[in-house]
């Protein structure tokens, strides 16, 4: 098994459904995890909604080692950040603060 989630698979898969559905050309037939080895992060915004005051251009993506993601958060209330659909294990992300997100440096190995 390769790295990633079920969450990731899911959404991967129903997006290009959608895409399929709607006529658009996918150049993708199915969802491909990124080899164990690989140096990068995938990341999927969970709802993106655009509103008046917002955008949703950056919705899916890679970040690669030496290349980190980073985010600051305009939400003034309630805003958290969590990674692979554990909710509980939140951290805090309300306006003004910045999340630098990148592979570790460490690298972990699967024993059997």
């Amino acid at each position: 098994m390769a790295p990633a989630t079920a969450w990731l698979k899911s959404i991967v898969t129903g997006s290009l459904a959608i895409e399929r559905t709607l006529g658009t050309p996918s150049s993708e037939d199915a969802y491909q995890p990124m080899p164990w080895e690989e140096r990068a992060l995938v990341f999927a915004v969970r709802e993106p909604f655009p509103t008046r005051t917002s955008q949703t251009t950056l919705v899916y993506g890679r970040v690669q080692a030496g290349e980190p993601l980073k985010v600051r958060s305009r939400m003034p209330d309630n805003g958290i950040i969590f990674s692979d659909g554990m909710e509980a294990d939140y951290l805090q992300f309300t306006a003004g603060m910045e999340a630098t997100i990148a592979p570790s440096a460490t690298i972990g190995h699967l024993v059997i």
